[in-house]
């Protein structure tokens, strides 16, 4: 994680301890009467327009990749770095263009946060060829179906949505990444860093952060997260149960979209902050891991092996490319898309927030690989929902690889025939292989 933003010198009344006193001018962002142009949110801003910062971050990146041998790296509010002299963001800016063609640094990944606290900030999918992006848009559509729309839906009887949104990104985003960088432009996650971790999200409502120092003030307000009936700690079997259910949609979400998926340490074994969503300052139990796990924890281990493997052996999971249903290309998956009845979902049912269940049928079209095809039933609603398994051209049986429903993955492996019923409880998935 490389922060070339911005450095530790702060602002202008601070020491002087670095580029400052080196040359001002040419490394920091300046208004004319020198009073500097923060768009980090740290007081002071790397100017990547110049020759001297430009070259100073490539360097440092060689070093890195050449010398410690570091495979790769996500830059901390890239945009910044793509600021011109005007300080407009270009995903054509000279800096950016370098990071992704420089020879040294051939094979390193290079993984943009696609924001900055700037004026045209935000640049999600914008970025250029070379570059993966962290798909914010991702992590909040994925959270608001299994977590802030069900709370929604508790309070009003219904979700404020359909599947549509949900769909989008299950299939790689691609309304915001180009068809020529594809679906590995997008790096998909639930968690990161900063904000809460997994076990947090589907525990608490609200951040709770007074430990820190600052009142209260820090950490995002907004975290699409619920607590699904107590705040917090609860013994209460259901909340509890219902909990660990939420984790399983989310992992299974994660693991099961076209895109590179982004795992937090600790996420696997359902580590908590007590619902601080920026324990960036604690060095404590608070923030390390626990090695040791409850019954339950290794469960969902298990599941989140089980899913990274599936994820494998089954290319119609990770499509490079983008296609039509009607298309045929190389390394990208035909898509299409049934209601519970097993019938082709209707325009009307995307956007109509009475219908939260969708069955995701993917084949893969490779290269080499033998052809591979899979079938992911979605229900997104606390109520159950019998879903008629679709009659399909060339498959004669669904074979059960995972569902959400297991406290433990099942070993076996049960065999079903389009038009069989399954019965999805309540906030649900169940993924099978089409043969």
């Amino acid at each position: 994680d490389v922060v070339y933003n911005h450095t530790s010198e702060q602002g202008l009344g601070e020491p002087r301890s670095s580029l400052r006193g080196i040359d001002n001018r040419s490394y920091y962002r300046q208004h004319d009467d020198g009073s500097y142009i923060d768009v980090t949110g740290c007081g002071n801003s790397l100017d990547t327009s110049t020759g001297a910062a430009s070259r100073l971050v490539l360097d440092s990146l060689r070093y890195w990749a050449e010398e410690v041998r570091v495979d790769g790296f996500r830059f901390d509010l890239a945009p910044t770095l793509g600021r011109d002299a005007e300080h407009t963001f270009s995903p054509e800016h000279p800096l950016l263009r370098a990071i992704a063609e420089d020879p040294r640094l051939e094979g390193v990944k290079k993984i943009a946060e696609p924001w900055d606290v700037g004026m045209g900030g935000w640049q999600t999918g914008n970025f250029g060829a070379g570059w993966t992006e962290w798909n914010d848009r991702y992590r909040d559509r994925v959270r608001n179906f299994w977590l802030s729309d069900i709370d929604y839906a508790r309070r009003a009887d219904t979700t404020p949505v359909g599947i549509g949104g949900f769909a989008s990104r299950l299939a790689g985003s691609a309304n915001t990444f180009s068809p020529e960088r594809g679906p590995l432009a997008g790096v998909n996650f639930v968690t990161a860093h900063d904000g809460f971790t997994l076990r947090d999200l589907v525990s608490y409502d609200v951040k709770h952060n007074l430990g820190n120092g600052e009142e209260g003030r820090d950490g995002a307000d907004t975290n699409r997260s619920f607590n699904h009936g107590a705040e917090g700690h609860t013994d209460d079997a259901r909340i509890l149960s219902t909990r660990r259910k939420a984790m399983r949609n989310l992992f299974g979400t994660l693991l099961l979209s076209a895109g590179v998926p982004m795992i937090t340490a600790g996420d696997e074994y359902a580590r908590t902050q007590r619902g601080n969503n920026n324990a960036y300052c604690h060095d404590s139990t608070l923030t390390w891991l626990d090695w040791e796990h409850a019954a339950w924890q290794r469960d969902l281990f298990a599941h989140a092996a089980r899913l990274i493997r599936l994820r494998q052996e089954n290319p119609a999971l990770r499509p490079v490319r983008f296609a039509h249903a009607e298309m045929s290309v190389p390394s990208a998956s035909v898509i299409d898309w049934y209601d519970e009845n097993g019938r082709t979902m209707s325009i009307d049912r995307w956007t109509d927030a009475s219908h939260r269940t969708l069955q995701y049928d993917a084949r893969s079209t490779p290269e080499h690989e033998e052809p591979n095809r899979i079938l992911l039933v979605i229900h997104g609603r606390e109520d159950g929902a019998e879903v008629v398994l679709p009659e399909l051209d060339g498959v004669s049986r669904y074979v059960s690889l995972w569902s959400s429903e297991d406290e433990h993955p099942r070993e076996g492996r049960e065999h079903l025939a389009p038009k069989s019923i399954v019965t999805m409880s309540g906030t649900s998935m169940h993924l099978f292989r089409s043969e």
